[in-house]
């Protein structure tokens, strides 16, 4: 995009963030000709205060728009920046396997040093080093596509597909933190089908999964149900003998997504079957575990019993189950899930109106994995009602958090 006008990429991030022009010159207090002319590159934009007016509107960092290497603040150095969802968009939007077709396959690592990769990018997900990770992406998905394609024929085939699988899914968990949900979802969609190469009924049931997770995020609620509930049950455990670890972890997963998705549409009957079952495979596995990636266990069961209680507007229901949580289970939780489940009983303490304890839950959370705080547009709009619900001047500790966060005191 480097190459392009000043217009052109003015329409082109306007166009992301899917504003007509009409709507994007009333943002700016400016005409819809206005705008017309600007992006057609009729009219120069010759003002930077005009600049960053748009970069505000359109919530970039001005250098995107002139152009420039972007100069990362400390701040968001843990974040995932426009610029990092670019170049993960590029990378998924390579066809290697079919270039495969026509011309030789480039260069790929070898298998060991991928499957090292791989591991190493989950647990920088699951520690929430979201910056770290996003900076990592674009060139594992680049590796792990070429690995793909290198070995279709040989007898490495299916590993490097769960390789390229797992990556996917990587990349889908990690645009959905920072709200790229579309690009969520194409790369969820990808591993299923690259699962489905590999051989793996558990990787293409995870890979549903994180299909599950964009549409929810995406508001396809009932998709997002469907996906979940039908997968379950084809990976349910049948039969006298004991199913695998591995098996009931990733089912176990696949019934607390389709709970979150069944409290979106406050259907409490259907929340309390899922998370039974979640409840009983937990129980068969007989303790918290990390399977396929998945931290499912007894108390991943509890954090969703207490997000979907959020999720169905009994905030008092959430942060009573919290309060009776097993602590110890808790503390042993990886960092993502632990300040995932801050930021949802922080949402549970404002919809009871105890501002201050959702205040001091983000402040935990912070505390605990800043990127699962600060990169999230869901913590920033909880932070904002905190904020604006505060009466007098906020604690010294959330007007620093939220200066930090650029939310508005």
């Amino acid at each position: 995009m480097d190459e392009l006008p000043i217009g052109r990429r003015v329409a082109y991030w306007r166009g992301r963030r899917k504003m007509s022009q009409q709507v994007f010159a009333d943002r700016l207090g400016k005409s819809k000709s206005w705008v017309d002319k600007v992006e057609r590159g009729v009219r120069r934009l010759d003002k930077f205060s005009v600049v960053y007016d748009i970069a505000d509107v359109l919530q970039v960092d001005v250098t995107l728009l002139l152009g420039k290497e972007v100069e990362r603040k400390p701040e968001t150095q843990n974040c995932i920046d426009q610029v990092e969802v670019e170049e993960i968009r590029a990378a998924l939007e390579r066809y290697d396997q079919m270039s495969a077709f026509f011309q030789a396959v480039p260069h790929s690592p070898p298998l060991t040093e991928m499957r090292k990769a791989v591991s190493h990018a989950w647990l920088t997900y699951q520690h929430a080093k979201y910056g770290v990770l996003a900076r990592a992406l674009p060139k594992l998905l680049r590796d792990a596509q070429a690995a793909d394609s290198a070995h279709a024929s040989s007898d490495e085939a299916s590993t490097a597909a769960h390789l390229l699988g797992q990556v996917y899914q990587i990349a889908s968990s990690a645009l959905r933190k920072v709200g790229e949900h579309e690009l969520s979802w194409l790369a969820a969609d990808r591993s299923i089908a690259v699962s489905q190469r590999a051989g793996d009924q558990l990787l293409a049931g995870l890979a549903s999964y994180r299909v599950g997770s964009a549409l929810l995020a995406l508001g396809r609620v009932r998709p997002s149900l469907e996906v979940n509930v039908n997968i379950a049950n084809r990976l349910a455990p049948v039969g006298p003998a004991r199913p695998g670890e591995d098996q009931l972890s990733v089912y176990g997963m696949l019934l607390l997504n389709g709970a979150m998705s069944a409290a979106r549409i406050g259907d409490s009957a259907t929340v309390r079957d899922l998370l039974y079952g979640a409840e009983q495979a937990a129980r068969e596995l007989g303790g918290d575990c990390n399977h396929y990636w998945t931290s499912f266990g007894p108390t991943n069961v509890e954090l969703h019993r207490c997000a979907t209680a959020v999720e169905l507007g009994d905030g008092r229901l959430a942060v009573e189950a919290h309060e009776k949580m097993n602590k110890a289970g808790f503390h042993a939780m990886l960092p993502e899930r632990r300040a995932h489940h801050y930021l949802d009983i922080a949402r549970g303490y404002t919809q009871i109106g105890d501002v201050e304890k959702a205040g001091e839950m983000l402040l935990e959370g912070d505390r605990l994995a800043p990127s699962e705080i600060r990169c999230r547009p869901l913590a920033h709009e909880v932070l904002s009602d905190v904020l604006r619900r505060t009466r007098g001047t906020p604690p010294a500790p959330i007007a620093e958090l939220a200066e930090q966060m650029g939310v508005g005191v």
